[in-house]
């Protein structure tokens, strides 16, 4: 039984972990399959938009494996690997297109640090999140320190990281985590929709924007705006004015159609 199923349709591919009898735990063997399937999605022209979930309803993931853990100190290496067959974070950012995280259940340390590789999560009513790295002693390494308090605030985030406690569906929205908390039946339907919706959009224009909102992100305002301005001036001179008023019109009608 593969350890990462992979659907495609419609230009969305489903990338669900598939270990739910053990909360779809990031084993070495997990890790590796999602790297190989993150990587092949990055690679097909078909696919313009990526939904990563679960398998079964109890967990996105538990994190990493802590009886595989326990079993070798060398496998504490992997709360600081950059391979990407090793940190499923890397494998995540090594795909330009859009990832939309469809968190089914809990999202747990190192599948917290999972969920937030993606680019927007999606969650059911059934979803919490824990950092319990301190309380298992290990300090985090592929980069929740730093990105959940930019997400939720830094006192919000050493509420969490502090104490280890768990975060329902509803307050994760309720503090900018998650853009939206549906029903289990609806999660994959709603991500898939709105991976469709990515899909839809120019895939060159989809990766250099998304490029540029996550470069821009990681640099001081000022200079995230000058690379702003760099990029513009670069891409908009090779833009016609047929092409622009060609794309004003579809918005127009897709605007009147979701009316």
């Amino acid at each position: 039984m593969p350890l990462v199923l992979t659907d495609i349709a419609d230009g969305v591919a489903v990338v669900t972990l598939n270990r739910p009898e053990a909360m779809n735990a990031l084993s070495s063997a997990l890790r590796a399959e999602l790297a190989e399937a993150m990587l092949a999605v990055a690679r097909d022209d078909a696919v313009r938009a990526v939904v990563l979930t679960g398998a079964g309803t109890r967990a996105f993931t538990a994190g990493l494996d802590l009886k595989e853990l326990g079993a070798s100190t060398d496998g504490l290496g992997a709360a600081n690997a950059t391979d990407p067959q090793r940190n499923p974070v890397k494998a995540v950012e090594q795909c330009a297109k859009p990832v939309i995280g469809a968190i089914n259940g809990v999202a747990i340390t190192g599948g917290f640090e999972l969920a937030l590789a993606c680019d927007v999560l999606i969650a059911s009513t059934h979803a919490r999140f824990a950092d319990t790295h301190a309380r298992v002693g290990i300090m985090p390494g592929w980069g929740l320190s730093q990105k959940l308090s930019r997400m939720i605030g830094i006192s919000r985030a050493k509420e969490l990281s502090l104490t280890g406690n768990f975060l329902d569906a509803a307050t994760a929205e309720r503090w900018g985590l998650v853009n939206r908390v549906v029903e289990p039946d609806a999660l994959l339907p709603a991500a898939t929709a709105l991976a469709r919706d990515m899909a839809n959009i120019d895939p060159a224009m989809v990766a250099g924007y998304k490029a540029l909102i996550d470069q821009g992100y990681a640099l001081p305002f000022g200079e995230g705006l000058a690379l702003e301005a760099e990029r513009s001036a670069a891409a908009n001179g090779q833009v016609a004015p047929e092409a622009v008023e060609q794309a004003r019109l579809a918005v127009m009608a897709r605007g009147r159609s979701q009316s």
